[in-house]
């Protein structure tokens, strides 16, 4: 099977045709709506949707779609979430192959796990991040004219796989000093063996969120 995920690897493509993206995908409160393929799920907050794109790759038969949701204060980014949704455009091609979802480190990464939902494979993890604000992937948002903190954030990433059909990556992070308790900025005090105090008391209000957006996914027959 072809590997036709690849935004997993690069996940933004400087694309267009932000339109047909749209379409697919609506946002609802707190609510989000996937249409294609068609799932809901509660999100951590009432999040902005400040740009979408697609990327086709005829090669692979495929095309991604990417959405960026925001929560900002004072144009100063404080979540966001990246929501990439992977189709085979060509019915007769090869059902794609999803990579598995890997942390940045082993040692800063708090869980991995797998479920069934509805039929389809799902798999997540929990992990400490650096945002970059110079990063290609986030031009995006930068472009709109918001700032993002060159800070530690927490991460949660959830995969779904389509039988072949579509993937969808989710990624939800959210910058530690926005939960209005003092934390360190040290990587080793976010190893997921020696994690105490402070740092373990935003992971935790970060975990009781992010599982709350995977228990909240509900997959629906097309």
């Amino acid at each position: 099977m072809k590997k036709v995920f690849a935004l997993l690897a690069v996940f933004v493509a400087l694309s267009s045709s932000a339109m047909a993206a749209e379409k697919d995908l609506e946002i609802q409160g707190k609510k989000l709506i996937s249409r294609m393929p068609p799932f809901t799920l509660n999100l951590p907050a009432e999040l902005c949707w400040v740009h979408s794109s697609v990327a086709e790759y005829p090669k692979e038969s495929s095309r991604t779609r990417t959405y960026f949701l925001i929560g900002e204060k004072g144009k100063q980014v404080e979540q966001m979430m990246i929501v990439q949704v992977a189709d085979r455009t060509n019915p007769l091609a090869e059902p794609m192959s999803v990579p598995p979802l890997k942390p940045d480190t082993d040692k800063r990464m708090y869980f991995k796990d797998h479920v069934k939902k509805g039929g389809v494979d799902v798999d997540y993890l929990a992990q400490w991040i650096m945002w970059n604000p110079a990063a290609p992937s986030l031009e995006p948002i930068v472009k709109k004219g918001m700032g993002i903190p060159s800070q530690v954030a927490l991460q949660g990433q959830v995969l779904c796989s389509y039988g072949g059909e579509h993937a969808v990556l989710l990624r939800y992070s959210r910058e530690v000093t926005s939960f209005g308790i003092k934390v360190s900025a040290k990587g080793d005090d976010w190893n997921r063996d020696s994690i105490s105090g402070n740092q373990k008391k935003v992971f935790e209000v970060f975990l009781k969120d992010f599982k709350g957006v995977v228990n909240s996914l509900t997959f629906k027959a097309p």
